[in-house]
């Protein structure tokens, strides 16, 4: 941790998207200015980067957000405050930080003060990278947008993922039983370790029959999918009465329609969560979270999976790992020891 009035250097290095395709394509490891923060604003000696799939889809141009070439990628870090903006309160020099916003995947970062949070003392830097993104998502999911309630079924899509084991293990944490789908067996032995009592593999099971089975024909009370196409249809066909199906994304590729007679017919709901609205809209909820997410990462209830960490040198083999899918949980960058 750097000590009390540690000055940044004048330079960095960062990585850098120079051309829009698959990241070990496009990725550059150049020296850049360290940029100074404005008001408002905190300075972080990033210590570590967790890969998210959104990162994939910026160096192909395919995010929603498309910044203007050549930038720096990364939206999730966690490190040290080296100087803070006028009017920031609550941070100074030294305070270990999470923090979430395009551009981090470099030594020195500059964030709004609203997106860095303090990281939870129980957790090291490697495990605290994924905290922000995957686990405030889950947390939006299940009890802001589903108002999951304690006994109900949860069917967890993807759920070895990033986004996945987070739900898995707050759902658990909130008293709810998990039904998990993965991609393999490899990765079942990982969603049972975070609490799923049931794991599907997609492929190899029938996911709505499965489904019915698990709950005895009750069916899934919340769904939470990241994937979207075939394990959206399969949702809607073993979905509870008065379900909740939360859309997160659409990892697999294919953007379903969604049955509106069939809605209407099941009598369900289909929520959608974009949960980089909140921070801008509903900062409160956002604190909450943080509260939450904090105090179960404290009492042990919470503990992010991580399949593996790099050098910051082999950041591009990170995100080729994301993108081939067969990584468990997070792939982190280290960045300072």
């Amino acid at each position: 941790m750097p000590d009390d009035g540690d000055i940044a250097p004048d330079t960095m290095r960062a990585w850098r998207v120079t051309r829009l395709g698959e990241p070990a394509d496009v990725l550059s490891l150049d020296e850049v200015p360290v940029p100074a923060p404005a008001a408002g604003e905190v300075q972080v000696r990033v210590r570590a980067v967790a890969a998210n799939f959104p990162d994939v889809l910026l160096c192909r141009g395919e995010y929603q957000v498309k910044p203007e070439l050549p930038f720096v990628p990364g939206i999730e870090l966690v490190g040290d405050v080296t100087a803070v903006g006028a009017g920031v309160s609550g941070f100074a020099p030294g305070d270990r930080v999470l923090g979430s916003k395009i551009g981090v995947l470099s030594e020195y970062a500059v964030l709004p003060a609203s997106d860095v949070w303090l990281a939870p003392a129980s957790l090291d830097d490697v495990s605290a990278a994924g905290l922000t993104v995957a686990y405030q998502t889950a947390w939006f999911a299940l009890h802001r947008r589903a108002a999951l309630q304690p006994g109900e079924w949860v069917l967890v899509h993807a759920a070895a993922g990033g986004v996945g084991l987070a739900a898995v293990q707050l759902a658990v944490a909130a008293g709810a039983q998990v039904i998990g789908v993965v991609g393999s067996e490899v990765k079942a032995e990982t969603a049972r370790a975070a609490g799923a009592e049931v794991v599907l593999v997609r492929g190899v099971d029938d996911i709505a029959a499965g489904v019915k089975a698990a709950t005895a024909g009750h069916g899934a009370d919340v769904v939470v999918d990241p994937v979207g196409g075939d394990a959206f249809v399969a949702s809607t066909k073993c979905i509870a009465f008065e379900g909740r199906l939360v859309v997160i994304g659409f990892a697999g590729g294919t953007i379903p329609t969604v049955p509106a007679g069939h809605v209407l017919v099941k009598n369900y709901t289909v929520l959608g969560l974009h949960w980089g609205m909140y921070p801008g809209i509903r900062p409160d909820l956002v604190d909450d979270a943080r509260r939450e997410l904090t105090r179960l990462a404290d009492a042990g209830r919470i503990v992010p999976v991580v399949d593996h960490a790099v050098a910051f040198e082999s950041a591009p083999d990170a995100l080729t790992a994301l993108a081939c899918g067969d990584t468990v949980g997070r792939v982190v960058i280290r960045i300072a020891p």
